[in-house]
This record gives structure tokens, C-alpha cells and sequence, in this order.
């Protein structure tokens, strides 16, 4: 075993479980795929102050959960811990929003980091896969990335989930709540660290999960009174198309998230099969991220959802998805010669688009179809010098555990045939 192991609160993906994982990847990217999203990757570190002033100074993202770090010419850098800020500072770099066809719309997937107290469901490295709709303010765009989310996790299989949608506002009506709301925290016997958050950001305040929290903050205003009309009819009209399209969701006045960027809808994903952990996504619209980070007005809508909470999301349920068999064809080469034919022969698979491996490192035929059976593959050919001399080698079907002998010249094309 090596000296060195995987750093505190982070964990290797390793074959069989990786499967898995690409699996949900793959199923949350595809309506997106789907729906006009093109791909983005941006690289794993920013300048730090794309997330304090993007995410906020007061955010527990920037304030305690960075890894940033000095580079050699002074430069100061932070390991991405969110998605959203680094796809638009991407998208301004590279004038998308100038192409004339808004909005654009981009999916990423990736790794992200926070420096977090590591349990179950929240680790100081993590999988996203995410989406963005930047340039338009339009209530059909936030509906349509809730309803491709929702239905990514249906195709997945998943059903103990729901969706939290509430609306924060916007310049126009959130600072009238926030005076509000302000005036009644300060009533409260609140610790020193939550009182700083009431001046820099007091709707961080109603996201504290503590119970001695929550028991306070019975009777605050809540957001909902405070919206203008404009921002009322924008939610009435998101609401009215979820329930269009049969998305099922609950209203949750309380729900902020955990970024200063956000405005008007916000929204998560939660399992109840998770504990304390229980979002497995969310998002919401941020119109004034842009300009925060230096660009023109961008009205934009986004969500990120978790890789790994997905896969405990699925366990819960216990559900197993049906994974395809990464080998078709194993090969067993019985002596020299059978060697270098059926080497040549799986070369010839493989570029015929078939899955096939070889028995490598020269082992007995006991060892040989031990791995065979390992590799989970449908079909083992097995060849020795006798076969050869005849032209042939052995089909085995290892569902079926029947066997034939195949000419070596049709050997491609017969594999093709039985395995559609």
C-alpha cells in the first residue's frame, strides 16, 4: 500500500463504483444536451476576487471555505468553489452574449472545493454538473432549468425528492425587506458572529439551520409581503408554468440559498433520504451578477446539482442502475502463436466498435477465464494450436455457457451479429 492517502474530506472514484458516477453525469447532462445547452469548461482556479465579489464577502463560501492560495508572481488565487461566477466571467471573456443570440445557454460538469467540516453528502472536494442561461429575464428560461433538472432525476429513477421555489426579489423591492427584517433581528439574543451577519447580509440570518435560530425567527417578515408587482407576476408566471408541465413543488418562504448573487426565483432540490445533507441541487436567477464581476447587464438563471449527493440519493432509494458491461468480448490465448492472432484479433474488434480486452501477463486457461468471468464479459474467444491449425477458435457464450467453433476470417462479423 502507498504511504500517501487520499487528503481529509476528499475520495477517489475507482471502477466499479466510477461507473456509477459517470452514469448520473451523463443522465443529468442529457436534457440539457438536449435543450440547447452547448459545454463550457473553465479552469480550476480564479482570481479570488471573482468570488468575493460574485458570491459575496459575507457568504460562508468566501468568508471561511476557500482554498486560495499565492502564486509565485504575487498573484492570489482561490480553487473554484462554485460553478456560476466562473462560467460568466467565461462567457464575457469570450463575447458569447455578443454573438446576437441570446439567451446563451451552457452546461459544465466539474470538480469544486470547499474547506467544510467533512461528513456524509459534504465533502472539500465535489461533483457538479450545472447549467446557465445568461442574457434574458424571461420566466419560461428559470421554469424550463427546473423542469430539466426535475426530469433528469426522474430518468434516473429517483421519486423521494421535492422542489423548493421561493422568490427573493429585486433591486426594486428586496432592500424595503431587508430594512425590515434588519429592525426585527436585532430584537433578537442572537451570537456575535450571527449580529455581524444582520448589517452585511441579514437574509443569511433566516437560513441558519440551528433550532435556537429558527425558534427566534417565528414571526419575521417574511419576503413574500414585500414584492413588488413586477416581481409578484415574474413568480406567479414561473409557478403557473411548472404546474403547466406537471413539476410538482412547494413554496418555501425561507428559502435564500446560500449566495449573495441570487434575485427574484430561487429554488432547490432536497431528499428526504439523506439527513442532514438533504440538497441534492439548486439554483436560481442572479440579474446582477454581471455587472458585480465587471460586464454589461446580463439577466441570468442557473442551477448546479451534486454528483455525489445524486449517488446517495439513489442508494437511499436503493436504487441500481443498469450499467453496460464495459467488455463484449474477452480473449483467452492458449500459447505464442494464439497470442499474437487473437491480439491482432481484438485490434480489429475494437476498431470495429467492439468492447474487447485480452488476457494479459500470460496466465494459465483457470486464471484466464477468471478474468473473464470478472470482466463481465458476454462472449469469451478462446484459441489454441490446434484451433489455428483448423482456422478456427472458440466462441463461448458465458450467458448461455454454450460453445462453438467460429472460422477466424468471420470471427468479427459473427461477434457483431450476436451481440445486436
Amino acid at each position: 500500500m502507498s504511504t500517501f492517502k487520499a487528503p481529509k474530506g476528499t475520495y477517489d472514484l475507482t471502477p466499479p463504483d466510477s461507473a456509477k458516477y459517470l452514469a448520473v453525469r451523463e443522465a443529468l447532462s442529457a436534457p440539457l444536451k438536449n435543450s440547447g445547452y452547448g459545454y463550457i469548461e473553465t479552469p480550476g482556479f480564479e482570481d479570488v476576487a471573482l468570488f468575493s465579489r460574485g458570491v459575496g464577502e459575507s457568504t460562508d463560501i468566501v468568508s471561511k471555505e476557500m482554498y486560495t492560495l499565492t502564486t509565485k508572481g504575487g498573484s492570489e488565487l482561490a480553487l473554484r468553489p462554485e460553478g456560476t461566477a466562473s462560467v460568466l466571467r467565461a462567457a464575457l471573456e469570450a463575447n458569447l452574449h455578443k454573438l446576437g443570440n441570446l439567451p446563451v445557454k451552457l452546461w459544465y460538469s466539474g470538480s469544486y472545493y470547499r474547506y467544510e467540516r467533512p461528513q456524509k453528502g459534504r465533502y472539500r472536494h465535489f461533483s457538479q454538473v450545472g447549467a446557465e442561461a445568461i442574457g434574458a429575464e424571461d420566466p419560461a428560461l428559470d421554469a424550463e432549468l427546473i423542469i430539466l433538472a426535475d426530469q433528469a432525476y426522474r430518468t434516473l429513477g429517483l421519486q423521494n425528492f421535492r422542489i423548493l421555489l421561493n422568490s427573493l426579489g429585486d433591486k426594486e423591492c428586496r432592500p424595503v425587506y431587508r430594512d425590515a427584517l434588519q429592525e426585527f433581528l436585532r430584537e433578537l439574543d442572537l451570537d456575535d458572529d450571527t449580529r455581524r451577519r444582520i448589517d452585511l447580509n441579514p437574509l443569511r440570518v433566516l437560513d441558519d439551520k440551528r433550532t435556537e435560530v429558527q425558534k427566534q425567527l417565528v414571526g419575521a417578515p417574511v419576503l413574500r409581503d414585500y414584492l413588488c408587482d413586477a416581481c409578484k407576476a415574474y413568480h406567479e408566471e414561473v409557478r403557473d408554468l411548472l404546474t403547466a408541465a406537471g413539476v410538482v413543488y412547494e413554496d418555501d418562504e425561507k428559502l435564500v440559498r446560500g449566495l449573495d448573487y441570487y434575485t427574484r426565483t430561487t429554488f432547490e432540490f432536497v431528499h428526504d433520504g439523506l439527513g442532514s445533507q438533504s440538497a441534492v441541487g439548486g439554483g436560481g436567477r442572479y440579474d446582477g451578477l454581471s455587472e458585480m464581476i465587471g460586464g454589461p447587464a446580463l439577466p441570468s438563471v442557473g442551477w448546479a446539482l451534486g454528483v455525489d449527493r445524486t449517488v446517495l440519493a439513489l442508494e437511499a432509494e436503493g436504487i441500481v442502475l443498469e450499467l453496460p458491461s464495459s467488455t463484449s468480448v474477452f480473449a483467452v490465448p492458449l500459447g505464442e502463436e494464439a497470442r499474437r492472432v487473437l491480439f491482432a484479433k481484438v485490434t480489429e474488434l475494437r476498431r470495429a466498435g467492439v468492447a474487447a480486452d485480452f488476457a494479459f501477463g500470460g496466465r494459465g486457461l483457470k486464471g484466464a477465464m477468471k478474468s473473464a468471468n470478472r470482466s463481465g464479459a458476454r462472449f469469451t474467444v478462446v484459441a489454441g494450436e490446434r484451433d489455428l491449425a483448423e482456422g478456427v477458435v472458440q466462441l463461448k457464450d458465458m450467458e448461455s455457457g454454450e460453445q462453438q467453433a467460429v472460422a477466424l476470417d468471420v470471427l468479427v462479423a459473427e461477434v457483431q451479429q450476436k451481440l445486436a
